[in-house]
């Protein structure tokens, strides 16, 4: 039974740019909301992020996930990327703008006491470890996290390209859009660098922190989740088999989750059921 339900709502987020969330809270509610940030060129439709939402929801968990404002997609089309130009525009601290909007929003809608907990996958990761901090925050977890912004930018005479050019695209896999990113985006990092430091944000670590990575990850190699709990001083959650999105995928047609996704989901839900 569900409580109450929202899909495709909207919260105000990032250069006060709308962007779609979901939130469902069930009848057995346990006063923890579970937030799920997605990834780089992700959203919160993709692939079995609805059957997580399902699962979670299931256990007494409110769930709710959004799409970062400037992810590409639209209120109107939350799934494809029409909005280029928004996304050449984002930024790293932007996405933590996105986060902090986001938890501002929910008690408009939660008319209850609650808790947050935050998953992040892949630079998800990234965001809701940087936002450890938040004071509605008790506990986190990190699917494939990322351990590093800085690594993600290129170096030397691409660098310098990219600052002559202005711009410098990267190719979508599903949609094989181009999609460019502003040099902005490093020149963000540059000014922001000491919010934007992981290494920092994990060795200050204010909550309990998961962090799980799947052992045949090629995106997100496994050597950061590594990094991330060296930083912790915290074990690493290993999943055999697993790649950089559990063996899901998209589009995902199947009413179940893959087991892999389906053995991190649990972890995370025992990890935060005592946290």
């Amino acid at each position: 039974m569900t409580k109450f339900s929202l899909k495709n709502a909207v919260f105000t987020g990032f250069k006060e740019r709308k962007s779609p969330f979901d939130l469902e809270i069930p009848d057995s509610f346990n006063g923890k909301v579970i937030v799920f940030c997605h990834g780089f060129m992700g959203y919160k439709d993709w692939g079995c992020w609805n059957l997580v939402q399902k699962y979670f929801v299931s256990l007494g968990y409110g769930f709710c996930k959004y799409n970062a404002s400037h992810n590409g997609g639209t209120v109107e089309n939350p799934i494809d990327f029409p909005d280029l130009d928004a996304f050449a525009q984002n930024t790293y601290s932007g996405e933590i703008e996105d986060l902090n909007a986001l938890l501002t929003t929910l008690p408009l809608h939660i008319k209850m006491p609650f808790e947050v907990c935050l998953i992040g996958h892949s630079r998800g990761g990234g965001t809701v470890l940087l936002s450890s901090k938040h004071p509605s925050v008790k506990a986190l977890a990190t699917w494939a996290g990322i351990s590093s912004i800085e690594s993600r930018f290129p170096k030397g005479m691409e660098l310098a390209r990219w600052k002559n050019d202005g711009v410098r695209c990267v190719r979508n896999g599903r949609t094989h859009q181009e999609m460019p990113m502003h040099y902005g985006l490093y020149e963000d990092f540059v000014a922001n660098a000491e919010r934007l430091n992981i290494q920092s944000a994990c060795e200050k670590m204010p909550i309990p922190a998961l962090i799980i990575h799947g052992e045949k990850d090629t995106s997100v190699p496994i050597s950061e989740g590594e990094a991330l709990c060296k930083w912790l001083n915290d074990e690493l959650i290993r999943i055999e088999g697993a790649d950089h999105t559990f063996c899901s995928a998209q589009p995902w047609n199947n009413s179940e989750m893959p087991n892999e996704l389906m053995e991190v989901c649990k972890i995370t839900a025992d990890f935060f059921l005592i946290h």
